[in-house]
């Protein structure tokens, strides 16, 4: 047993590298990522510089250069495309973050600026962000809690999840779920194709909301002194609703109805699912947990994908 331990640890340490650097940087820098697969973990401190933390293989390197307008990180291969590349990097609490990936798991906590971040695979979260925030991925979910200002979130085969959010809001998926709790907005617009749609915030006056689906249910929690003008549009799908109103037929199952003085907007659409109006205090009945299975999978199929002759390394 010592000898192949032995062995283990001697390739470990060869074909794995450490990299690990500080760079001084301006107030108002930017800072990009380019990473093609691997991870991309960012928290931030009061220093004015950037530290620089990497894990990756031999036939990788890390590129550091210094820009106009700040920072840029590239990962390269010394004989084709890099291998995994894991990121560890803190910046200063206002920088300006943009992160770009194919395998790419990115996560940014305390961010006090403008965060920009798309990958193809791979999951993003976000705790804060401000001014403008913008969190693709194509076969990854998308979290954010903590944001202020203009919020666009997308996805295409998992879910996106907004908690404590403040601004105007684009969210859609294809085949996941939309969840949205703890929001303050006056425009909201989230859709999503085969999955559920769960809002849980405030109403501003004068605000604007639309929530559509095709194959999903739609829940909306509303407060008991809620002013608002709703329109209701399905075709094989049900609506319920804990508040009582008078309906405005408009033809077919299509519907609208006012409460209290109407001020604020809601357009309900679904295709075939339920169209529910709650109590703000009743949970959402969209079930987070159902896809954690194909998240397990995706995530072996990422591994197996940014590194297909793992088993044959040097």
């Amino acid at each position: 047993m010592i000898p192949t331990l032995t062995a283990v640890l001697l390739a470990t340490s060869v074909f794995t590298v450490h990299t690990d650097t500080t760079v001084t940087v301006k107030p108002g820098a930017r800072l990009v990522v380019d990473n093609f697969g691997g991870s991309v973990s960012v928290s931030t401190w009061a220093k004015s510089a950037v530290r620089i933390e990497a894990e990756h293989s031999t036939r990788s390197m890390v590129e550091i250069e210094s820009t106009e307008n700040g920072l840029k990180i590239t990962s390269s291969g010394r004989r084709g495309p890099p291998r995994a590349t894991d990121y560890t990097i803190t910046m200063p609490k206002g920088t300006e973050l943009r992160v770009t990936g194919v395998y790419t798991d990115v996560s940014v906590a305390g961010s006090e600026g403008e965060v920009r971040a798309q990958t193809v695979r791979g999951d993003i979260s976000l705790e804060g962000g401000r001014g403008f925030v913008s969190l693709q991925s194509v076969q990854g979910g998308v979290r954010v809690r903590g944001a202020r200002g203009r919020i666009e979130l997308s996805s295409v085969n998992e879910g996106v999840e907004v908690a404590d959010v403040a601004g105007d809001i684009l969210a859609e998926t294809v085949n996941g779920d939309v969840v949205l709790a703890g929001v303050t907005s006056s425009m909201i617009e989230a859709s999503t194709v085969n999955g559920d749609i769960c809002y849980q915030g405030l109403l501003a006056k004068d605000g604007h909301y639309r929530f559509a689906t095709h194959n999903g249910d739609i829940s909306i929690g509303l407060p008991d002194d809620a002013s608002a003008t709703v329109s209701v549009s399905t075709f094989a799908g049900e609506f319920e609703s804990a508040f009582k109103a008078k309906l405005f037929d408009t033809g077919g199952k299509r519907f609208s109805f006012t409460l209290g003085s109407g001020s604020a907007e809601i357009a309900l659409e679904s295709f075939q699912g339920t169209i529910k109006l709650r109590h703000a205090g009743e949970k959402c009945s969209v079930d987070t947990e159902k896809n954690k299975d194909k998240t397990k999978d995706k995530a072996k199929e990422k591994d197996k994908d940014q590194d297909p002759d793992a088993e044959r390394d040097e």
